[in-house]
């Protein structure tokens, strides 16, 4: 029989090393938890699932070349029973259901307190999935029948990382190099989400996203 390790073991993946330093210390603060790692892209997320040795991996939402969304997407498909924690710079009532529904075990925002990371951690390797009070509300909204389905959250997820880029000031060559996509195809996000959102310009755009807290 497998013997489990005394200590949480945490691999961090995120493109910001001021933050991985940051979780790095949270984590030797802590008596029961220890880091086994860490990354700065997506790519080498997914190769450190397949091979395990950790008990969580706590996964930033918004990287280069391919989103958080996408790597926890494909981490599910691979290796289904590795438990993720999402920890982004976005507010819970943008991206938390999104990652949650993909299949992430919990979703934090990194303005939280260094006790509540460490509380949400403890929660998912216990077992549970670990979700805020706004995130619990948003749920209950849905199950109660009160919450009507917004038109943003009608975008698949790489349309929707191109609406709040977008609102957030960037144009679309910025957008392509931020995410190693083509002008051509962030033009093409860009198009569809409009489309499927009934606005005509990025004007309209911007003002739909800071109407409903977007950005």
């Amino acid at each position: 029989m497998m013997i489990k390790p005394d200590k949480i073991r945490v691999y961090i993946v995120d493109d910001h090393a001021i933050v991985r330093e940051g979780v790095k210390q949270i984590l030797a603060d802590t008596p029961d938890m220890v880091w086994a790692g860490d990354s700065d892209n997506g790519h080498e997320a997914i190769r450190m699932a397949r091979q395990g040795g950790f008990d969580l991996l706590l996964l930033d939402i918004s990287m280069p070349e391919r989103s958080g969304i996408e790597v926890l997407k494909q981490i599910r498909k691979e290796v289904p029973e590795i438990n993720v924690l999402i920890l982004s710079m976005h507010r819970e009532d943008q991206y938390a259901i999104r990652t949650l529904k993909a299949g992430a075990s919990g979703y934090l925002n990194k303005q939280s307190a260094p006790d509540e990371l460490v509380g949400a951690i403890r929660e998912i390797v216990a077992g549970r999935k670990y979700i805020s009070k706004e995130v619990a509300q948003a749920l209950a909204n849905q199950v109660s029948g009160d919450h009507q389905t917004a038109p943003h959250e009608t975008l698949s997820d790489r349309e929707y990382q191109t609406l709040t880029m977008i609102a957030s000031g960037k144009c679309v060559s910025d957008i392509g190099k931020e995410l190693n996509l083509s002008v051509k195809t962030v033009s093409m996000y860009r198009s569809r989400l409009l489309h499927k959102m009934k606005l005509k310009n990025n004007a309209e755009l911007m003002h739909y996203a800071m109407r409903n807290k977007l950005v």
